[in-house]
């Protein structure tokens, strides 16, 4: 499957399981970066479940996890290193935007 099939089928599944998570979750009761970070995290496990951690550096998914535990308030710091981790960086990226949060929202960057 090509790079552009796997971002869009990732993406498409992450609309389905925004709208499911949101029909059954009280968004009234939470904040704005709580429902964006609760859709953050449901596209981070299914990208996960789909496509697995081949290729992906411990550092890589724990500073990922790391953003995660903050509530996606963490400083952006997750860095892709490998053909694979910048994959997936794409795919999040894509997938968040199609939840409603800006493209900056993920926590992928590069710092010297």
């Amino acid at each position: 499957m090509s790079r552009l099939l796997k971002s869009i089928s990732i993406a498409a599944l992450f609309v389905v399981t925004c709208v499911s998570y949101a029909s059954a979750q009280d968004q009234q009761s939470q904040t704005w970066p709580e429902v964006k970070c609760a859709r953050y995290k449901t596209a981070w496990s299914e990208a996960l479940a789909r496509r697995g951690t081949k290729g992906l550096g411990q550092e890589f998914l724990d500073r990922h996890e790391a953003f995660l535990a903050s509530g996606c308030t963490a400083q952006a710091n997750v860095c892709p290193r490998s053909a694979e981790e910048l994959d997936l960086a794409n795919m999040m990226v894509v997938a968040a935007m199609n939840a409603g949060t800006a493209s900056t929202f993920p926590p992928f960057a590069c710092r010297k």
